[in-house]
């Protein structure tokens, strides 16, 4: 049966055409977007996807309206999982971008919006048992270090030929190098790996997507007395670590078992998992 979604605060029916040619979003890739998991009702980290995307707006010199808040998009996308029955275990995808017009005759600086809802089970999410992966590095291009690097872009281009690549070459995901050849994320996550009990990911200035489970486990893990640190990431020192790990909003952690021709144990992942499982909200 189809679902619903929402566009600009109504609601339509799934398949309903909404945008023009000549929208910036489908010529440019002129906006940002959130995916965001949703338990019980609940928006998993809520406060850390709000404040990046709102930080995101601003970067991108939106004209964000008075009522363009949190506690707005919020009411807006639990409606739709709520419409579409699935408020125990979803996915929201929330799509912000600029309506028509070319690169220098804007029409509107405001902020247009979608919200979808998907079923959990659809990404093949399964938490519990965190099968581990195998990765590689994706070759055929870098990613530049600038003030937009961290931002979830609708312009995804690199991230969808890094994941061509992937399947094409029966991987799970791949790495993205950064313009100076060191790794600053995955296709779809942040990398965190560990040597000598501690954990280490790069900094936001390598390039990586500010991901939301990133900054919630650079929060938590020092509470608990893990050593954390922020470092340069390059394919030797993925050789030489003792695990790796991955993550992004809706995977949540997810255990790499094989990189090239090193295989990792997840032990000390496992640990941190079931560690911020109980934290999670």
């Amino acid at each position: 049966m189809p679902g619903y979604f929402m566009h600009n605060g109504q609601l339509f029916r799934e398949g309903k055409a909404l945008i023009s040619p000549d929208n910036r979003s489908f010529r440019y890739g002129d906006g940002l977007f959130e995916t965001m998991r949703v338990i019980r009702g609940n928006i998993l980290l809520k406060d850390f996807h709000f404040e990046r995307l709102l930080q995101g707006m601003k970067l991108l010199q939106f004209d964000i309206p008075d009522f363009f808040t949190a506690t707005h998009l919020e009411e807006d996308i639990l409606s739709v999982c709520h419409k579409n029955r699935i408020e125990e275990k979803a996915v929201a995808r929330l799509v912000i971008f600029r309506s028509d017009g070319g690169l220098y005759d804007l029409e509107d600086m405001r902020p247009n919006y979608i919200i979808q809802s998907m079923p959990l089970q659809r990404y093949n999410v399964n938490l519990a048992t965190n099968e581990g992966l195998s990765v590689d590095i994706y070759p055929d291009a870098s990613k530049a270090c600038n003030i937009f690097s961290g931002i979830k872009s609708n312009n995804h281009l690199l991230y969808v030929m890094a994941a061509i690549y992937a399947r094409e070459n029966g991987l799970n995901d791949c790495l993205i190098l950064n313009q100076y050849g060191r790794i600053a994320d995955g296709t779809i996550a942040n990398v965190f790996w560990i040597k000598d009990g501690t954990v280490f990911t790069p900094p936001l200035d390598e390039g990586c997507v500010a991901g939301v489970t990133r900054k919630f486990i650079l929060q938590q893990l020092p509470t608990a007395g893990y050593r954390v640190k922020e470092s340069l990431l390059t394919a030797d020192t993925l050789l030489e670590a003792d695990e790796v790990f991955l993550t992004n909003a809706v995977r949540g952690i997810r255990s790499v078992a094989k990189f090239r021709s090193r295989n990792y144990l997840s032990r000390l992942t496992k640990e941190i998992h079931a560690f911020l499982s109980d934290k999670w909200k």
